[in-house]
């Protein structure tokens, strides 16, 4: 064997050493564009997730909304009375206090006093229809929320905290206080 023989089986052998590339591990055009179009449907669908996220989130906002404007509304409609109201608290009471300090004795002023009375009548009727009441809290426990406090009287005939006389009736609209009681409360002896 000559030189050059030994030659051209070393690089043979050599041949034989290097890899051969996989003929499996080639991407075929095929194949690169199927991994294109999986990877442009795979952001196609993130896409889509994420704006149906938003149209839910802005549905439920709206219902959020409306919701809220339904209620704002209610209550425009309920308490718009409110300030009216308060100015026809002092009628009411100036009603109760003539009829109270009335002589139904004297036989002169007897139907001017039933007079009063049958518009007094009328006007808490009238009102009670808008949803004014009166608060008259005799012989209730005593409710920061609905009773002003004006003095403690020291009773052993009924229990703490509770509410004796009424010095002025208070009145709420549909359920809200506009003008607490203003009342006497029994304290422990």
């Amino acid at each position: 064997m000559n030189h050059e023989e030994q030659k051209v089986e070393q690089v043979e052998g050599l041949e034989d050493h290097v890899e051969q590339p996989d003929v499996d591990s080639e991407v075929t055009p095929e194949q690169a564009r199927i991994a294109e179009l999986e990877a442009e449907l795979a952001a196609a669908t993130a896409a889509a997730a994420e704006e149906r996220d938003r149209a839910v989130r802005a549905v439920a906002e709206m219902e959020n909304l409306r919701r809220r404007a339904a209620q704002d509304v209610e209550k425009a409609h309920k308490f718009a009375l409110e300030k009216f109201a308060a100015e026809l608290l002092p009628v009411l009471d100036n009603l109760e206090r003539a009829i109270e300090l009335a002589d139904r004795e004297n036989e002169a002023i007897k139907p001017m006093v039933e007079g009063v009375e049958l518009t007094l009548k009328s006007m808490q009727s009238g009102v009670a229809k808008f949803g004014l009441s009166a608060i008259d809290p005799t012989g209730q426990p005593f409710d920061p929320n609905a009773h002003q406090a004006m003095s403690l009287v020291p009773s052993a005939d009924v229990a703490p905290n509770t509410v004796i006389a009424v010095m002025q009736k208070g009145y709420d609209l549909n359920g809200r206080v506009i003008r607490p009681a203003m009342v006497m409360v029994a304290k422990a002896q």
